[in-house]
């Protein structure tokens, strides 16, 4: 083994312990505040925070409710499905990866792990942040809108950075 395959192997190990502890974070977090909404808040009642409120809903569906009328167990084995899907992929790119894809990824990766174990125990996703404008929602979704914008906008940098660099 030569010393630079070696230093490759280090960079794809503490790429994926990047990613696998930021999915951790995030999913613990996601989880941690979904324990104090369904304890803290009442199903219903909105507490006013400005421009964001604290409302207890349980959503049967994924995003906006989508297949709210199909059978838990069947919405639980599709999006389980996915996020293997999602760690597989997520797994095999970060090897490569810059930083803030890696972080994307786990991001991601960690919000759509908060709700699917979420859902596991009763076949809801519980949501607390609500803007007055948009459906409720809740912090695992936030990170896998956000992890997905940022792996779209660092992928257009890249292609930029790649197609600008390729002429010189």
């Amino acid at each position: 083994m030569t010393a630079g395959h070696t230093g490759t192997e280090a960079r794809a190990m503490r790429a994926r312990i990047t990613l696998a502890a930021t999915a951790v974070i995030v999913a613990a977090l996601d989880l941690g505040l979904k324990t104090w909404a369904s304890r803290t808040l009442n199903d219903g009642s909105s507490t006013d925070l400005g421009p964001l409120n604290l409302r207890l809903v349980f959503n049967p569906g994924v995003a906006f409710s989508l297949g709210d009328t199909l059978p838990p167990a069947v919405l639980l084995g599709v999006t389980g499905v996915i996020v293997v899907a999602l760690a597989v992929f997520a797994f095999r790119f970060t090897r490569n990866a810059a930083l803030p894809f890696v972080l994307a990824l786990g991001a991601l990766l960690g919000g759509a792990v908060a709700n699917v174990i979420d859902r596991a125990a009763d076949g809801l996703v519980t949501d607390y942040l609500h803007t007055g404008w948009f459906p409720t929602f809740n912090l695992a979704d936030v990170f896998v809108v956000t992890g997905a914008a940022v792996l779209v906008l660092a992928s257009w940098r890249a292609s930029d950075t790649a197609d600008t660099g390729a002429g010189a």
